[in-house]
């Protein structure tokens, strides 16, 4: 896979283990040319940051390799991260994100909140984190046996309606989860990465949502909606497989009417288990580092869910993220775009015929 000296600073593998076509290492000719369009189209458009190959690679699959319907989606979320918004239900409309504690749709920041700058700030403490997950809990933790990072959730039980009154509001916890998101994309990726010797781009997740059902549920209805909303639109192809565990009649019948509208791709990622999970689980997770509370043998102290155990915190894999770094150190200088010829590149792994140079306009 070619890369680009402009933005392609990798210091962790970047030959995926997903050897379908399209994934990096096993590109086409043309697919290697739309990486090319993409970032010149994005370029005269201004836009100087997350224009490496890897980060075009998976708008362009997102987009079913349409490079102007992927540039629309890459936009908008540069867009979202500069002006954080939330999907509000009961309009069906976006709003500002706020952090106020109480009543944040009347109550919009002063200034749009820059995700780029909370991702530096935001529970430096932890306190955010160790609190909340007294009523819900969200965690990273260790590794499945492909060496992508774990993801578990606790959806069933969490009251919606305790958490607003102690001032969780939709709009903090999902900036919590962006934080955690591009907590995933750097530090936690590039770490597993580096154990594995090859490129992971994906996680693996266990939603547990036992005593979910359709009645009763609305105020975790509107908050799974926004959720997924704001990963959908702005972390594309980051879901390697889900775990949906201790599924009810609802939950199942739920997803018999979902999975008929997702892309066969995406729903062949999603198990949905009942009561009897851990068997499942152990086949993917290795019980030492699946927690005891789903079946593993791993209890960390201080509860798995607050230790943020994996190869991300090993010193033998861990470098530091972007966002641990001076935002000065990641300024690029938006200019042309020198590409090399075809006559000057070699013609490995299929790489694309370029044209002589992309002008673009800062």
């Amino acid at each position: 896979m070619e890369l680009d000296p402009k933005y392609d600073h990798y210091d962790f593998p970047t030959t995926s283990v997903e050897t379908r076509e399209g994934h990096p290492g096993h590109l086409t000719a043309a697919q290697g040319a739309q990486v090319h369009q993409l970032r010149m189209m994005l370029e005269a458009e201004g836009f100087s940051q997350r224009l490496d190959t890897l980060t075009l690679l998976r708008f362009l699959r997102a987009r079913k390799w349409d490079a102007n319907a992927a540039k629309k989606m890459f936009v908008e979320s540069e867009q979202w991260r500069n002006g954080l918004t939330i999907w509000e239900p009961a309009a069906g409309a976006y709003r500002s994100l706020s952090l106020a504690p109480k009543e944040p749709e009347k109550n919009p920041p002063a200034e749009p909140l820059k995700l780029d700058d909370l991702v530096r700030t935001w529970d430096k403490d932890g306190s955010f984190k160790r609190e909340l997950s007294k009523y819900y809990k969200q965690f990273y933790h260790k590794t499945d046996k492909d060496g992508r990072p774990c993801y578990f959730e606790k959806l069933g039980g969490v009251d919606f309606d305790a958490l607003k009154r102690e001032e969780y509001t939709n709009d903090r916890m999902l900036l919590n989860l962006a934080v955690e998101y591009e907590k995933m994309v750097d530090p936690r990726l590039p770490a597993c990465s580096r154990q594995a010797g090859h490129l992971l781009e994906t996680s693996c997740s266990v939603l547990d949502v036992q005593g979910v059902g359709l009645t009763g549920q609305q105020l975790v209805i509107n908050y799974i909606r926004q959720a997924s909303a704001m990963s959908n639109n702005n972390y594309p192809e980051r879901l390697g497989k889900m775990y949906v565990i201790n599924a009810g009649f609802a939950v199942w019948a739920l997803w018999k009417l979902v999975k008929v509208f997702l892309d066969p791709v995406t729903a062949s990622k999603i198990d949905v288990l009942g009561s009897g999970y851990k068997s499942t689980l152990l086949k993917h997770i290795p019980p030492e580092n699946l927690p005891a509370m789903y079946g593993g043998q791993c209890q960390c102290q201080g509860g798995c869910e607050l230790s943020d155990a994996g190869p991300w915190q090993e010193d033998q894999w861990r470098r530091p993220a972007w966002w641990e770094k001076d935002a000065a150190d990641d300024t690029i200088e938006n200019k042309p775009t020198e590409i090399k010829t075809g006559k000057d590149v070699t013609a490995a792994e299929g790489e694309a015929p370029v044209v002589e140079e992309a002008r673009a306009t800062a």
